[in-house]
This record gives structure tokens, C-alpha cells and sequence, in this order.
């Protein structure tokens, strides 16, 4: 009999249970993992209390369903989790975003129902959304204001304004291609979730692929050390204000033509704050540096779905808020350096 020969680590059969340790261990920490668990969690409880939460349907070439219907209501949202993610990353903060989406979109829906072309009004919106992020940017990079204060004077004054030009009442909207931005159908699904591809990629394509992804990174980790090495600190951060503006204004044109009307005292409320939440649940940190825009994606898909369930639920809206609140409370722990301390110590004992 031959003895066995001792296996070197270098070896395949004992490098192999090494590699699969090590995906394994990648595997666990990947940064998408808590967001996507937490939306296949939402989903399971859809699946078991829904009856048909995904069952499709397809009526005049359109799919329907419930997936596709949270999918279509999550778009603004997305829209609006894409600009602070960058504003987040650079340790910034935007809270005029609502403010922003009801300006732009009542702007366009008034220049529609003017008899304003088309192009004109979907211009109008944008431009203002742009001039919006202009007045934020030049107040947080070049004045040096906070950005919370800076942003709070346009989410009130821009509120304000929205609701000065529609004389506080709902303007109704009858113009079959302004609805075909936020309402109408491509291939079988939503006009809008094609918009919200086109600028996800978009950015994923200019973080990836130019250097602004990573002096975005570094201005939110060290912005005097960033400054110091040669980076464009004020020019970068203007940017992503007029950046999370666009964004913003686009998101206030797909909810003016989803629901055929400037309706400037109700859309986009608190969309910024189920922006904000929907970064921290995408893995990005409010202290800076850290962000993911696809978990941002993830996170604005989390708070759509909680959303449907607890009304296809019969669960009474305010609870929506108690919740959304209790997750604001939880990510809040969770990125606490203090409380990671004291939850390893009580994991040791």
C-alpha cells in the first residue's frame, strides 16, 4: 500500500475549501446584502398575506401587476434616492428636494395646460429644477453655509412659490402626451422606470468610468485633505446639489404627468426624507465617503413595498410613519460607532 501524500496548501484540494471560505465570508459582507435581505423579507410576507402579489397580467400589450405597480410609484423616489446619494456621500444634505419636485412639476403641467408645447414645458421644469440646485450649490460650496440650513430656505420658500403659482389650487392637466412621461407604457412596462434606467446608468457610468466617483469618495471622507491634494472641493460639491436638483425636477415631471395635474401643496412632500432613508437603507452613510448607488435603488424599493403592503394590509396609513420612523431609528443605531462597541462587548460575554 502507498502512504497518502500530505497535501500542500498550495494544492487544489486544499486551496479549494480555502476559496469557498473566503467567498463564503465576501459573500456575507457584502454591502447589498442587509438591503436586499430586508426587501426579500417584504416580499415573503407579500407572497404569504397578498393573494396574487405576483401574479401579471398582460391588457393592451401593458403588464400589470402588483410588482409592476410598486415598480411605477417607486420611480420618482429612485429618482429622488439617486441625487442624495451623492449629496449624502460628500457629507452633505438636502431637504429642499420636495420643494424642487413641486416646482418643476407644477411649472411644466401650468405651461402645458397653457397650450405651451411640449418641449417647452418639460425644458421650463428641468431649468427650474437646475437654477434650484444652483441656489443650493452656490450657498453650501460657495458661501460655506450648513447644508441643512441652506437647503431648508428652499424647501420652504420653494413650497411657497410652487403654491404662489397655482394660487394654492389643484391645476388639472388634459394633454394625452405630457401623461405619456409618467403614465404611459414602452415594451409592456412603464415609460417611467426607462427614465430612471437611462440616468441610473448614466451615473453608475460616470462613477465608474471617470475620476468623480472616487473625489467624491474622498471629499466625503477628508474634504481639507481632499482640498489639499488638489481636488476641486467647492466645484464638486456644487455639483452634486445641481445634480440632486435635476434629479429632483425630473422626478416632479413623472409625478405631474402620473397624476395629470400640478398639485404644488402635496407633491413631493417628505420626499426627501424617504430619500434620505433610502440611502442609509442602500448601505450609504450619512457621515460621508461610503455610498451605493444601487443599494440607494434597493432602499427606495424597500419603502414602496412597505408602503403597498401596509395599505394592501388594511393597516392604517399614519402606521406608515411610525414605521418609516422606526427604521430611521434603527439605521440611526447601526451606524453608530458607540453602539457597535457596546453591541461586540455584549456579543463576547
Amino acid at each position: 500500500m502507498h502512504a497518502a501524500l500530505p497535501t500542500s496548501p498550495s494544492s487544489p484540494a486544499a486551496g479549494t475549501p480555502m476559496l469557498s471560505t473566503r467567498f463564503s465570508q465576501g459573500l456575507m459582507g457584502h454591502p447589498l446584502l442587509r438591503p436586499l435581505a430586508a426587501l426579500a423579507l417584504l416580499l415573503l410576507i407579500d407572497l404569504c398575506f397578498i393573494p396574487g402579489f405576483f401574479r401579471l397580467e398582460i391588457k393592451d400589450s401593458h403588464l400589470y401587476g402588483s410588482v409592476i405597480d410598486i415598480l411605477n410609484r417607486a420611480a420618482p423616489l429612485m429618482l429622488a434616492a439617486l441625487g442624495m446619494t451623492l449629496v449624502i456621500a460628500t457629507r452633505g444634505i438636502d431637504v429642499s428636494v420636495g420643494a424642487v419636485v413641486a416646482i418643476s412639476g407644477t411649472l411644466a403641467a401650468l405651461l402645458v395646460s397653457s397650450h405651451a408645447s411640449l418641449a417647452l414645458a418639460l425644458a421650463a421644469g428641468m431649468g427650474a429644477a437646475l437654477l434650484c440646485g444652483t441656489w443650493n450649490g452656490a450657498l453650501v460650496a460657495g458661501l460655506g453655509l450648513q447644508p441643512i440650513i441652506a437647503t431648508l430656505i428652499l424647501m420652504v420658500a420653494g413650497r411657497g412659490l410652487a403654491q404662489l403659482l397655482t394660487d394654492g389650487q389643484i391645476i388639472t392637466v388634459y394633454d394625452p402626451p405630457f401623461f405619456y412621461l409618467g403614465g404611459g407604457y414602452l415594451l409592456g412596462l412603464p415609460v417611467a422606470l426607462f427614465v430612471v434606467t437611462a440616468m441610473f446608468s448614466l451615473t453608475a457610468w460616470l462613477m465608474r468610468k471617470t475620476a468623480l466617483g472616487l473625489f467624491i469618495q474622498a471629499v466625503g471622507i477628508n474634504p481639507v485633505a481632499s482640498r489639499l491634494a488638489g481636488i476641486r472641493t467647492a466645484a464638486l460639491i456644487f455639483f452634486v446639489y445641481v445634480f440632486c436638483s435635476a434629479c429632483a425636477g425630473l422626478a416632479g415631471l413623472l409625478i405631474a404627468s402620473n397624476i395629470k395635474s400640478a398639485d404644488a401643496n402635496n407633491a413631493g412632500l417628505l420626499l426627501e426624507l424617504d430619500a434620505i432613508l433610502a440611502v442609509t437603507l442602500g448601505g450609504g452613510s450619512l457621515a460621508g465617503g461610503k455610498f451605493s448607488l444601487a443599494g440607494s435603488f434597493i432602499g427606495a424599493l424597500i419603502i414602496q413595498t412597505l408602503t403597498y403592503t401596509i395599505y394592501a394590509l388594511g393597516v392604517p396609513p399614519e402606521v406608515n410613519m411610525v414605521v418609516k420612523a422606526s427604521v430611521v431609528f434603527v439605521v440611526c443605531l447601526s451606524q453608530s460607532a458607540e453602539f457597535k462597541q457596546l453591541w461586540r462587548r455584549l456579543g463576547s460575554r
